[in-house]
């Protein structure tokens, strides 16, 4: 498969790491204006940087638009010449609507929208698909694309925010927490690198004991909290300063701001 990713920023950059790790297309080009976070793919077979996105348009199948809001209504018009029905079209571009994309090329065109996180770099993101009547045709090549890259989910587009919010934000709500148990465990008398091995572990075991075990996650939290134990002692300090409820606030939050930028 034939892959264009048209900007190479943080996402872009993480989208094209995944992919050439996994070795997930037979060509993969590369385009923007600053390439500087993909210049080390220079040199990678079948991998071509360049600052022409026409050039990439026109060799791919599968255009994947890895822009910020603000600058994808620019790229694209600029673009619509070499956007043909037979491209499948992705945006990642948080908060732009399928429908805004479809006023540029046109609703025959196949489009999806995916929100993927910055996980995709090293195979393990939580990515969200949503499509128009056309791109829903061609869900199986986003997923196969995707699939190698993490775990996908195809959901509706009205929740396209909301999984913005979980999927993408979301990773750096839980990387915070990781960064509060390693205070913790300093202030306990750890060094900062064995707080991090700890607490990066810890949290790896926790989400993947969920994943296997398939338990409701209060099931799996009543199998460490003992009559008048530690954990409970701990887990009742927490809530008591707020930690669930500043969590669920925090998410919240973030989906206000992210309705505050969107694109229609």
């Amino acid at each position: 498969m034939k892959i264009a990713i048209i900007g190479t920023g943080n996402l872009g950059s993480a989208i094209a790491k995944g992919l050439i790790e996994k070795e997930s297309f037979t060509e993969l080009y590369l385009s923007d204006l600053n390439t500087r976070q993909v210049d080390v793919y220079k040199n990678t077979a079948h991998v071509t940087v360049t600052n022409d996105n026409v050039l990439a348009i026109q060799a791919a199948e599968v255009v994947i638009f890895a822009l910020q809001p603000k600058h994808i209504v620019s790229v694209i018009e600029a673009l619509k010449e070499a956007l043909t029905a037979e491209h499948l079209v992705m945006s990642v571009a948080a908060g732009f609507e399928i429908s805004a994309i479809e006023r540029i090329i046109g609703s025959q065109t196949p489009i999806i929208r995916v929100m993927p996180n910055t996980a995709i770099s090293i195979g393990e993101s939580m990515t969200c698909l949503a499509g128009n009547a056309a791109g829903i045709e061609h869900m199986g090549v986003a997923r196969a694309i995707f699939d190698q890259l993490g775990t996908t989910l195809e959901i509706p587009e009205g929740q396209m925010q909301a999984a913005t919010v979980i999927c993408s934000s979301g990773i750096a709500f839980w990387m915070r927490l990781v960064r509060a148990t390693t205070q913790g465990a300093v202030q306990l008398g750890f060094e900062a690198e064995e707080a991090d091995k700890i607490a990066l572990q810890t949290c790896m075991g926790a989400a993947r004991l969920l994943q296997e075990s398939e338990q409701h996650v209060e099931a799996e939290i009543d199998r460490v909290t003992t009559p008048g134990g530690c954990t409970i002692e701990g887990l009742n300090a927490m809530e008591h300063q707020g930690m669930s409820a500043a969590l669920v606030q925090g998410i919240i939050a973030s989906f206000d701001k992210i309705n505050q930028l969107k694109t229609n």
